[in-house]
């Protein structure tokens, strides 16, 4: 048997859509599974024992017609049996249809639906006490009639060579990566409505230094928002900013290995976060007002905790509006001030 599941875009998505392999392994010890992925999704996935083969989308074959016919004669040369196709976008619902799998599962949409034998529509709510996300993907293996653990979560595999490189690299630059309490900060969010502002995030972390003056930062951005991180810590305190280690990881696996190191992440809600949880290490996530933390939060769960505004102005998100939520995310945040929860946080970094 051969089974090809695909889910594009996102690094969060896809991490998030890999447990699925997990469950396809235990019910088919011996069938091919297969991953179709955007390429800079990759190093979520490398040594992932569950997964057989990774099917790269590339940049260019998203602008190339050309590409995205041999990638369409690709996958039907594969022959699957089975094709699930959590992303259910057009040109993926296209993928799957000419796979010409005999089972062919996708989200139940009105455009898409002709594209699939099988179509899902996933719940708002579990009784599993799962986020929302995790659940929604076990949902496109429910009609099958599988064995479905509903413990299982997305996990990220690093191999010991790959720790041996990066303590050495760090040890180069002054950093025993072995000795002493690092946190990784995610301080940016993906963009300025899933952000907390950065005059807020340097309270927090000043409130960290003062309550734990051994742990030390490191800070997650890419090279484009060195502004905002120059930004941030011209917002901190002279003692705080002494414990922000300078030193950025290059590439996504090199911070992957680099945040397995440390005892938690914290910071807004995002790709972060979710590595850290795949890494088995706590994590402190900061949502943004307009988004829903069930979607993403295992119900009570000490290891990994958060902060919404919704915990301390619940009648503001009754009924949820999203869409009035983000229109006016700037208020919001405006009111979801460090002293309704810097206190969890410090203890919960205990």
């Amino acid at each position: 048997m051969k089974i090809l599941v695909i889910q594009q875009k996102m690094i969060g998505d896809v991490l998030t859509t890999s447990l699925l392999f997990e469950v396809l392994r235990s019910n088919f010890p011996s069938a091919e599974l297969h991953y179709l992925v955007n390429k800079n999704t990759i190093p979520v996935l490398e040594n992932n024992p569950f997964i057989d083969q990774l099917i790269m989308v590339t940049p260019e074959m998203e602008k190339s017609k050309k590409l995205s016919f041999q990638l369409l004669k690709q996958v039907r040369q594969e022959k699957y049996d089975i094709v699930i196709d959590v992303y259910s976008k057009l040109f993926s619902g296209f993928l799957t249809y000419f796979s010409g799998a005999k089972t062919r599962i996708g989200l139940h949409k009105s455009y898409t639906k002709l594209f699939y034998s099988h179509t899902v529509k996933t719940s708002k709510t579990n009784t599993y006490g799962l986020p929302m996300a995790f659940y929604n993907r076990l949902e496109f293996l429910q009609h099958s009639g599988l064995d479905i653990d509903y413990a299982v979560s997305p996990k990220i595999y690093i191999h010991e060579s790959e720790k041996e490189k990066l303590i050495e690299k760090l040890s180069h630059q002054g950093i025993n990566i072995l000795k002493g309490d690092y946190l990784m900060v995610n301080c940016l969010g993906s963009g300025k409505d899933k952000t907390y502002p950065l005059k807020y995030m340097a309270e927090i972390l000043d409130a960290v230094v003062v309550n734990h003056p051994d742990k030390k930062f490191f800070l997650n951005y890419i090279p484009n928002q060195i502004e905002e991180i120059e930004e941030l810590k011209s917002y901190c305190t002279a003692n705080t900013k002494k414990q922000i280690l300078d030193f950025y990881a290059p590439s996504l696996r090199e911070f992957i290995v680099l945040t397995s190191f440390c005892q938690a992440v914290f910071g807004n809600e995002g790709g972060a976060i979710n590595m850290g949880k795949a890494l088995g290490i706590k994590t402190f996530a900061i949502f943004s007002p307009w988004i829903r933390p069930t979607s993403w939060m295992h119900q009570n769960n000490d290891f990994h905790q958060y902060a919404h505004l919704n915990l301390y102005c619940p009648e503001r998100f009754n009924p949820f509006d999203k869409k009035e939520l983000k229109a006016e995310v700037e208020k919001h945040y405006g009111d979801f001030t460090p002293n309704l929860f810097k206190e969890k946080l410090v203890q919960f970094l205990n």
